[in-house]
């Protein structure tokens, strides 16, 4: 069964239509792009893509990822036409409170949607990680199991954000060749024509990242023409740029190739006008039963079909534990078993300890992919067991992002969104600034990634204040959730490891480039906060994370020379303490007992805890790590004057003191 010429061009229609109803009804959205592209859309969903609405996640299904998600009314079309669950109903209610139909694509919220787009250029990204993930299942278990592509449509925004000339030139580097991106190159942004900003020559730039470019000219009206470019994109070993040349806003009799057609959404007249051109009813959400009927039944036929024909000939595959390890992002029964520990009073710095923690599970975590930003000796996330992703080596689970922290993010997160992944990636902590978008976006979809940011405080030392992180650690603790875990010491960083795995959701490890003493047993981590010296009866709390809990071990000693009796906690993720029962908490800061913490970074947030703090509310500075701690006033006698006055209940100026 198939579509007539007749069914194309009105379901066209119907897309256009959605594409100006939907925001008029809502006063707010984006129409122009949708109505330029609906022909592509309804090629993709009814022609070239492999999909089945009744099994949307199906795991070889070819994967649509619309980078400029503020065009989201298109895909909410073509999930409606297709059968995805999408009713008018649910149209009539784009962008409103709690519909299925928010003002940008969702993942987990509305069936059919891969990835969370909105911020320009993180969809494409996103879908390299998502042909990455393609290419090593295909290698590992073979293309009976997983032979897919994954097509994103981007626009000119898109390709100015910085994130896209990161991801296309490591996408060509890697020789993707189940990679299709089409440029809807229609010449417009808010403000005006391109002209404004840009007159560069994007397909030569494409080619000189390794990619095949298809210049197709004007043919976004042809869905005969588009199919055969998307098809031939199909067939080449490498990613492919589709330059298609559209005109958004048609077919308005007075706002084509206008930046007005961009986000204003147009009046009722503008779209009684433009209906009357497309000869089709002039009323809102027009949706004929017999269309929507015959649409869907064709895009259901095509897609149970293609889903029987994989599941009979991956049966082998899928039914393998590794593959059903790998998809639900977790280990080989006992995956656990062989994690290492650490003896009190070794020293080790916890981006060693992330190293062990990685080689001692690698082979019961079929699914872990690891890389950094060219970090590869200093960040400790190398695979032992692994080699190199690349082309020609697709079965490799190291991954050599390069220096692309913005890119290595937002690819991560297409990796986890693809599945069949779990991603790590690892770069310095300073630079979690280069990738808050794609952190911050994994938070709001829960992708199950864990980013490893190490040389966490001043104590980098030498490369001064702007290597060293003190602002960082305290903005990620504020993002909804994302879970954020300093392990005190090597034990810590091996649970908080194996907590990452278990975690459903972002997860967040912040570790050292200086020795640690081992001072834990890693309990703590499972809490959130666990005592790591008790006392009777205390007089004072000392609460620290990472590097600086050894620091309170020795204050408290000191104290303790001094009559005071000082309990020392380790607080490795506020985020996990702070789910815990009030019994737990009150373990951890008894009623009535002063609390000081002591952390290498801002203060900022440590008065929900502690009555003093021990931090560094400035920047840096270069010298020998150990020298600026010191002189910034992280160290044991700083502590204890601290906690001294707050046992005497006496309150004092003291240099460096952030109390």
């Amino acid at each position: 069964m198939s579509l007539t010429a007749e069914q194309d061009a009105n379901a066209i229609s119907l897309v256009r239509g959605m594409s100006m109803d939907g925001p008029l009804a809502a006063n707010s959205g984006h129409q122009g792009t949708g109505m330029a592209l609906a022909p592509l859309g309804h090629t993709l969903y009814s022609r070239v893509m492999k999909h089945d609405p009744a099994d949307p996640l199906w795991p070889d299904r070819d994967r649509f990822v619309l980078s400029g998600g503020h065009v989201s009314i298109l895909q909410y079309s073509m999930l409606f036409l297709s059968g995805y669950g999408l009713e008018l109903d649910d149209l009539k209610q784009f962008r409103q409170w709690d519909s299925l139909t928010p003002g940008h694509p969702e993942v987990g919220h509305t069936a059919g949607v891969e990835v969370t787009t909105g911020p320009l250029g993180q969809g494409f990204a996103n879908a390299v990680g998502m042909a990455i993930a393609e290419a090593n299942l295909r290698a590992r278990f073979g293309p009976e199991a997983m032979n897919h592509h994954t097509f994103v449509i981007v626009g000119d925004g898109c390709l100015m954000e910085g994130v896209s000339h990161e991801a296309a030139s490591w996408a060509g580097h890697l020789g993707l060749g189940h990679l299709v991106c089409i440029f809807d190159d229609n010449k417009i942004t808010i403000d005006g024509e391109t002209n404004l900003t840009v007159n560069e020559d994007t397909a030569t730039r494409f080619r000189a990242y390794g990619w095949d470019v298809q210049e197709v000219g004007d043919i976004s009206n042809d869905v005969d023409a588009l199919e055969a470019a998307l098809n031939a994109a199909k067939a080449t070993p490498q990613p492919t740029l589709i330059m298609l040349r559209t005109h958004i806003g048609y077919p308005s009799p007075d706002h084509v190739d206008t930046n007005h057609a961009h986000g204003n959404p147009f009046k009722p007249d503008d779209v009684t006008r433009t209906k009357e051109v497309m000869a089709i009813p002039d009323e809102p959400f027009w949706a004929p039963d017999d269309l929507v009927a015959a649409y869907r039944s064709d895009v259901a036929e095509r897609g149970a079909s293609a889903n029987a024909a994989w599941k009979a000939a991956a049966a082998s595959a899928t039914s393998n534990p590794e593959w059903q390890a790998a998809w639900d992002q977790t280990g080989l029964d006992g995956w656990d078993a062989d994690l290492p520990t650490y003896e009190q009073g070794d020293s080790v710095a916890t981006r060693k300890a992330i190293q062990k923690a990685l080689d001692s599970t690698f082979a019961n975590l079929p699914g872990l992919m690891s890389g950094s930003a060219d970090l590869k000796g200093s960040n400790g996330v190398a695979l032992g067991e692994s080699t190199p992703f690349g082309s020609g080596n697709e079965a490799g689970r190291y991954l050599h992002f390069g220096v692309r922290e913005h890119a290595m993010g937002a690819c991560a997160v297409g990796l986890s969104a693809h599945g069949g992944v779990l991603p790590v990636t690892a770069t310095f902590f300073v630079f979690a600034d280069y990738m808050r978008p794609p952190i911050r976006l994994a938070a709001l979809t829960g992708a199950k990634v864990c980013f490893v940011f190490t040389h966490d405080s001043v104590g980098v030392g030498e490369d001064g204040p702007t290597h060293q992180p003190v602002e960082q650690l305290a903005s990620l603790r504020s993002m909804p959730g994302l879970h954020v875990i300093r392990p005190a010491d090597g034990n810590e960083t091996i649970q908080a490891w194996a907590d990452a795995v278990e975690h459903d959701g972002p997860t967040v490890l912040v570790l050292s480039r200086q020795n640690i003493t081992v001072t834990t047993d890693g309990s703590a981590v499972a809490t959130g906060a666990g005592i790591v010296r008790s006392a009777d009866d205390p007089q004072v709390v000392l609460v620290g994370t990472g590097s600086e809990v050894s620091l309170c071990v020795e204050a408290a000693a000191k104290l303790g020379k001094q009559g005071v009796r000082a309990q020392v906690v380790s607080m490795p993720s506020w985020d996990r303490f702070d789910e815990q029962h009030a019994s737990h908490k009150a373990a951890i800061f008894p009623a009535g007992v002063p609390v000081v913490s002591v952390e290498a970074g801002v203060t900022f947030g440590w008065s929900k805890y502690a009555d003093a703090s021990v931090g560094i509310d400035r920047f840096g500075a270069s010298a020998p790590g150990g020298l600026v701690l010191d002189k910034l006033g992280i160290n044991v006698d700083h502590v204890v004057v601290h906690a001294t006055d707050l046992v005497n209940g006496t309150t004092s100026e003291h240099p460096g003191s952030n109390a």
